[in-house]
């Protein structure tokens, strides 16, 4: 009997009868980039700058990862492909195994900080017994994955509902945050009490959600054409993603407090905190653990998504259950570095050696590494974790830059042999 398709399309191009418009694309991606953590690192920010230069800060950082984000949705768009799958052209049939095992591995870490996240704070806000913990981070666990494991459908119907009631609960928070603090003028005369560099604050804004970015493939291959790719994955990381650093700035400015959750706390909105943060992390737990499973399926070269889905909700409890909640900080920095070259190395070698136009994923003949693209990638890794600026933007560059100058190598050595053998005969 003929397995069906899964519509999700997990080892191939997403074809055009499946494609989806402008609103369903950006909607998701806008979900997506709703995430607490996000928040939590505007809240930084916010306490290391005044007002107009932390605008400055997020308006950058924001908009250079938008269009990373941007650049990357118009390769899937195009090739109908996710960067798991793209990277079988950049790394190798095998080769992309170790891109897999990156994307993959980033994603359940996310998972796993973001199921303890509801755990511990739900406990706290509403003075549960500490023993309920545990039993909870199953519970969430499990339950955050329900959405993922039923595929895009179930991935836009949640975002659908989720966006516009996060939104009038931020706009409520930042209405309630303006009049505390008298308006305008007492906004900007708060002065920082910490402090922070113009570029560490850039970094903290690209590196949180650069992973994400570079995995918003699995659905920008969705897209109906490049302009709606390019538009929802500007929404979604230049607007979404800047208006969870600015909300979080926004809080921290007034209150002198960088956690959300406290934030809303501080303001009488205690349940509205609680469905905040449900919302906030279920539309990006959702979407996390799907990435996942993208990553999963091409690693183990198999279509059974769910199945992969549901594993990588159990490993992801698991590690919230160890302890994933203390690591958020080493574990942002290490993304900033291993992540970011993955999406260098992929745009180089689309946009360079494919002259922007991929063969079809059945029919291209790979080799089992490409050892341009590996190289390239430990180059930029190397580069971005050493660097002293914005590392994952080091990491980016590096990476694509050392990817076009060893392809034109390796192509000048060919044209050496083959005239060498040509004046030979």
């Amino acid at each position: 009997m003929k397995q069906p398709v899964d519509t999700d399309y997990p080892l191939s191009e997403v074809p055009a009868g499946a494609r989806k418009g402008l609103w369903s694309t950006s909607i998701l991606l806008f979900g997506f980039t709703f995430f607490t953590a996000t928040m939590f690192a505007g809240g930084k920010i916010g306490l290391a700058f005044d007002f107009k230069t932390m605008l400055w800060a997020a308006v950058i950082g924001n908009l250079l990862l938008g269009l990373y984000a941007a650049a990357l949705g118009l390769i899937a768009c195009r090739s109908g492909l996710n960067s798991v799958l793209m990277g079988r052209f950049c790394f190798g049939e095998v080769g992309s195994r170790l891109s897999d095992f990156l994307l993959g591995f980033t994603q359940i870490g996310w998972y796993a900080w973001g199921t303890a996240t509801i755990a511990i704070v739900l406990v706290r806000l509403l003075a549960l017994p500490g023993s309920w913990t545990l039993p909870l981070m199953v519970l969430f666990g499990f339950g955050f994955c329900l959405t993922a494991f039923v595929g895009y459908k179930g991935l836009d119907l949640l975002s659908r509902i989720a966006v516009p009631a996060m939104l009038i609960l931020l706009i409520a928070s930042l209405w309630t945050a303006t009049r505390d603090i008298g308006g305008l003028d007492g906004l900007l005369a708060v002065q920082p009490g910490e402090s922070l560099t113009l570029g560490m604050a850039i970094t903290m804004i690209f590196g949180t959600f650069v992973s994400g970015a570079t995995q918003a493939t699995n659905w920008t291959r969705f897209a109906r054409s490049s302009k709606v790719a390019v538009w929802a994955s500007l929404i979604g990381f230049f607007i979404g993603n800047g208006l969870m650093i600015v909300a979080g700035a926004y809080g921290a400015i007034v209150y002198q407090q960088p956690d959300i959750v406290e934030v809303l706390v501080l303001q009488g909105l205690s349940m509205a905190a609680v469905v905040m943060l449900f919302l906030n992390l279920w539309t990006t737990q959702d979407n996390t653990i799907y990435n996942f499973a993208a990553a999963g399926c091409n690693l183990l070269r198999t279509e059974r998504r769910r199945l992969v889905t549901l594993g990588g909700a159990f490993v992801g409890t698991l590690l919230a259950l160890g302890g994933m909640y203390e690591l958020l900080i080493p574990f942002l920095i290490l993304l900033g570095s291993i992540i970011p070259p993955i999406g260098g190395v992929i745009m180089a070698d689309y946009f360079y050696r494919h002259r922007g136009q991929y063969p079809k994923l059945a029919e291209a003949h790979l080799p089992r590494y490409n050892s341009l693209g590996l190289a390239a990638y430990v180059l930029g890794a190397a580069c971005a974790y050493f660097s002293p600026w914005v590392a994952p933007i080091v990491g980016i560059l590096v990476a694509a830059a050392a990817y076009i100058v060893l392809y034109e190598g390796q192509r000048l050595a060919l044209s050496r042999t083959v005239l060498t053998q040509t004046d030979a005969r």
